[in-house]
């Protein structure tokens, strides 16, 4: 029997990658609904392909024109976001990908969830924002979450199998492209460098989180959901090659790592299979003749703020990392379209951190709220 997989997000980065294990191995998995937030044309030829039982465009403006183009084939087109978080319902369905980017991955999820799907989760802002409700409505619905992400993905195979509590997990970040950027080319850094990043390949939004060090400062939040640790046994180190993908210390001093060439088919090969590796011939190997160093620094937080903007999200907890995210997501937008500057991005999420409303123990609801009262907060600032 195979595993029918529903991605969420079928056109990004992890989406597309996820289809190309599925065509490597089509005896164990099947793509049986797929969504995409804009781009129907890279929908439509995904559609083509795999025949999936259904997809979903989220911009309704696109739906006449991914069912026209797919009218002479048994798939259900749907639109909009609402119906996202329907077909993650549907009975045949094995496995959610949660590939969406942002805020919006949220809703999907919770659904997926409630239905006991396992969630193979590449959408890190779902922990992010709600954390402890996600996790506690896993256990609620005894629903597996498989993390996707390469970080989390590796402290999820060091500790598969290990019976001994976890001491620490220590995330490995590669610096992105301005690891060694002073305070003041920073300043002066364009939307083309920020997206130019050295190691790994992936969409716009996460590629400058990765610049300024938010994508690691989120890794850290969800690293807290998914191990159930305390902030202090979360340690982050940059590792400019990108080998050691996370690390786990145990009681005893000993530290386990996760290693590999950077490519992110293997941790959603891995949440695929899970708890089975499946052969990949050809993934790529490690040649040690070739790697021959191995560095690790510690990240600077004068010049990296939103690591630490985060360490203090997750330590005051409630709803402030959904505050975060938002201006996150609306700083982002405004540094893609050339609104503002690198710099600028930490100066607005420090002010709107201060500026938002606190609630110590939020509701699902309240979580809404927040995202759209920060976002407006947000938009507000960024104009003033």
């Amino acid at each position: 029997m195979t595993k029918k997989i529903a991605i969420l997000g079928s056109t990004g980065s992890i989406g597309t990658q996820a289809l190309e294990v599925i065509d490597e191995h089509p005896d164990l998995f099947e793509a049986y609904a797929l969504t995409a937030h804009n781009n129907a044309e890279l929908l439509i030829q995904q559609a083509i392909k795999h025949n999936p039982e259904m997809v979903v465009i989220a911009n309704e403006k696109k739906y006449e024109q991914v069912k026209e183009a797919l009218k002479h084939l048994p798939i259900k087109v749907y639109a909009g976001s609402e119906a996202i978080s329907q077909i993650v319902e549907a009975g045949p369905i094995d496995i959610v990908l949660t590939a969406m980017v942002g805020y919006s991955g949220l809703k999907p999820t919770i659904h997926a969830i409630k239905a006991g799907k396992a969630i193979a989760l590449a959408n890190k802002e779902t922990l992010v924002v709600a954390g402890e409700l996600i996790m506690n409505m896993a256990i609620e619905y005894r629903t597996p979450i498989l993390p996707v992400d390469s970080e989390h993905s590796a402290i999820f195979q060091c500790i598969s199998g290990e019976p001994n509590p976890i001491e620490k997990i220590i995330l490995t970040a590669s610096g992105g492209p301005f690891r060694n950027f002073s305070l003041e080319e920073l300043k002066h850094v364009t939307k083309a460098q920020a997206l130019k990043h050295p190691n790994w390949e992936m969409g716009a939004k996460i590629t400058i989180d990765s610049a300024s060090m938010m994508n690691k400062g989120f890794e850290v939040i969800e690293g807290k959901w998914l191990f159930d640790l305390q902030p202090e046994q979360i340690d982050v180190v940059v590792h400019p090659q990108s080998i050691i993908h996370s690390m786990v210390q145990f009681q005893d001093g000993g530290i386990k790592a996760q290693m590999g060439e950077p490519d992110m088919k293997l941790p959603i090969r891995y949440a695929f299979s899970y708890p089975y590796r499946l052969h990949a011939p050809n993934a790529p190997r490690m040649d040690f003749t070739q790697t021959t160093q191995l560095t690790f620094e510690q990240p600077d937080l004068k010049r990296f703020r939103n690591l630490q903007f985060a360490f203090e999200a997750m330590r005051t907890g409630g709803n402030m990392p959904c505050i975060l995210n938002a201006a996150n997501e609306i700083v982002v937008d405004a540094f893609l379209h050339e609104k503002i500057g690198f710099l600028q991005m930490s100066d607005i999420i420090e002010k709107v951190m201060e500026k938002g409303e606190f609630i110590a123990k939020p509701s699902y609801e309240d979580y809404v709220g927040t995202d759209a009262a920060i976002r407006q907060l947000t938009k507000e600032l960024i104009l003033n």
